[in-house]
């Protein structure tokens, strides 16, 4: 039962003023609020003081005679703070049901329950409620809940090729520090490719001794300025040398160099996409070294200084962005042998921020040595990068690993965000003839599909919008940088727009899953009347990007992308009323 009810005499005090004047007291209960979409009714009041107790008292047969008599409605069902009961029969008398949504901030109470645990016997769906707060005891006026009609969307499915900020092929046509991109042909990949990354592999050669010149800094800038303009995103990688003789630098001058890159990276990590963590070896991929251990003969030194490299690369990027390390074994053996978890995922750890990049994907057995041990790493990888960006290129033809099945099978197992177009053409011919390279470029990284939502048709100002929204991510993997999403209300007579931020992180939309997002959101005061059209937008979160489409995601549905403003339209209108 209920921890207090109103004392005998307050309760016949409102029960006789209810009946003479055929409105209970309302002294302290104010914007009452009650709106519902197919599953739930939500619930809320502002009120003065500081009751110990907030309850609601519905009456949903909308029969007086029956259920606990309160002013001029029967009760059926109580809600108090945050829990709900049933009446039992008799006076107060009631059956604990179960726990319930509950707020309790800024003198507003609010409470979401779901229809079925109500009943809703009248005919039609409708129930008459009171609201009170104890003590001081105060009971608000009858509210009479006729269910407010609800509109469900079926979205179809797109399934053509798009663009899609942040995942899918890219391009890598030459050295970042000696061949400049070129702004035109980048805005192509946009427009004619549907590619949105390209890879910067920025050689410092010639400042294994000394540091960077300024020039050269310069010249990085230039091309992520170019990037940047264009609409793309960079995977960046530094190396000292492209020959296996593993010129590289000593460990003390590579802390330098990324001290100065610094600047660098926390400027522009807006359109930094992820950051191999190269700097040790030939093409930065850890294996022939002159500091570091070379060709896998690596001591415990090594190990520790290699390490030093990685966390010093982690502590100059800004925290919003990732590295990654060119093999499992790497990893494993720097930062533990377990795989992150959901519960580890994106808090800001070490082994939170690294991933991985395989840069011989089904060239033989083992990847030409990506992996040591399969059946360990395998299960490890397949685990963690839920949560963790792989990506890279195919270097060798290898039939019959190297062809559709085993690529189906690895990318989706290992959950690849990207790839590259350029290299191995072999390898993406045999997907070609096999035909799954159209698959694949539509499903690596992430793709998520609407499949339905539930609208109300009409509200209020300042009252409630709930509604739910079912979505299914078809790619091989969820998105690794953070993004934010939102509900816009746009008025279809004077565009004005309303942005809703949700409480969603689409980080969590993991591949082969379906996501259900259920919200209300409080309509404001000052919003006018009129009719509006519900838009999703999930923009980048970088305040240089945020209002910019290229940066936002595009839903794979028919009719609802709107490229001019980035939003993705649900297809649905709902009138705000006075």
């Amino acid at each position: 039962m209920p921890r207090s009810k109103p004392t005998l005499a307050a309760w016949l005090f409102t029960l006789a003023t209810s009946i003479l004047f055929s409105t209970p007291l309302a002294a302290a209960i104010t914007n009452t609020q009650v709106t519902n979409n197919s599953t739930q009714i939500y619930y809320s009041y502002t009120y003065s003081g500081a009751p110990t107790y907030k309850r609601a008292y519905i009456d949903t047969d909308r029969n007086a005679g029956t259920g606990f008599r309160v002013g001029t409605i029967g009760a059926n069902f109580l809600i108090e703070n945050g829990s709900l009961y049933k009446h039992a029969g008799g006076g107060w008398n009631w059956q604990f049901i179960k726990s319930v949504s509950y707020s309790n901030t800024s003198n507003t109470a609010k409470w979401t329950v779901l229809r079925a645990d109500i009943g809703e016997s009248a005919q039609p769906n409708d129930a008459d409620l009171l609201f009170q707060t104890e003590s001081p005891l105060d009971t608000s006026a009858k509210i009479t809940h006729i269910y407010s009609g609800n509109t469900t969307v079926s979205y179809a499915a797109d399934n053509t090729l798009f663009i899609n900020p942040e995942r899918g092929f890219y391009h890598h046509t030459g050295d970042c520090d000696k061949d400049l991109f070129d702004l035109n042909t980048l805005k192509n990949y946009r427009t004619n490719e549907a590619i949105s990354l390209v890879m910067c592999v920025f050689y410092l050669d010639g400042f294994q001794n000394s540091l960077i010149s300024q020039a050269t800094l310069d010249r990085l800038q230039s091309q992520l300025n170019t990037v940047r303009t264009a609409g793309l995103k960079v995977i960046l990688r530094f190396a000292y040398t492209s020959q296996t003789s593993g010129n590289d630098a000593p460990l003390s001058r590579v802390l330098d160099h990324l001290n100065q890159l610094t600047p660098i990276f926390q400027s522009n990590s807006d359109v930094i996409n992820v950051v191999q963590a190269g700097m040790i070896g030939a093409w930065g991929e850890w294996y022939y070294t002159q500091n570091f251990g070379n060709e896998g003969n690596v001591s415990a030194a090594d190990w520790l200084n290699r390490k030093l490299v990685a966390d010093k690369l982690l502590s100059v990027l800004p925290a919003s962005r990732m590295i990654q390390l060119r093999t499992p074994t790497i990893k494993r053996t720097m930062y533990g042998t377990t795989a992150i978890t959901a519960s580890q995922a994106y808090n800001g750890s070490a082994n939170a921020r690294i991933g991985h990049h395989n840069d011989c994907f089904l060239a033989s057995a083992t990847d030409f040595g990506t992996y040591q041990n399969i059946a360990v790493e395998y299960p490890y990888l397949a685990a963690e990068t839920q949560y963790l960006p792989i990506g890279g290129e195919s270097c060798a033809v290898n039939p019959p690993r190297s062809e559709c099945a085993t690529a189906m099978d690895e990318l989706a197992r290992f959950h690849w965000s990207y790839l590259n177009t350029d290299y191995n053409v072999g390898v993406l011919n045999s997907w070609q003839t096999g035909g799954c390279l159209t698959e694949i470029k539509r499903r690596i990284g992430y793709r998520f599909e609407l499949k339905s939502g539930t609208f109300p048709t009409t509200t209020k100002i300042g009252g409630s919008l709930p509604f739910t929204l079912s979505l299914q991510n078809i790619g091989f993997a969820a998105p690794f940088n953070a993004r934010n999403v939102e509900l816009i209300l746009r008025n279809t007579s004077t565009g004005a727009l309303y942005r809703f931020p949700l409480p969603v992180d689409p980080r969590l939309w993991l591949a082969s899953t379906t996501v259900s997002l259920s919200h209300a959101i409080t309509l404001p005061a000052n919003i006018p009347a009129g009719d509006y059209s519900l838009l999703l937008n999930l923009p980048d979160p970088a305040t240089t990007l945020k209002n910019l489409p290229a940066y936002s995601i595009r839903l794979a549905n028919n009719g609802v992308w709107e490229a001019a403003s980035g939003f993705n339209k649900l297809l649905h209108t709902v009138t705000i009323t006075p």
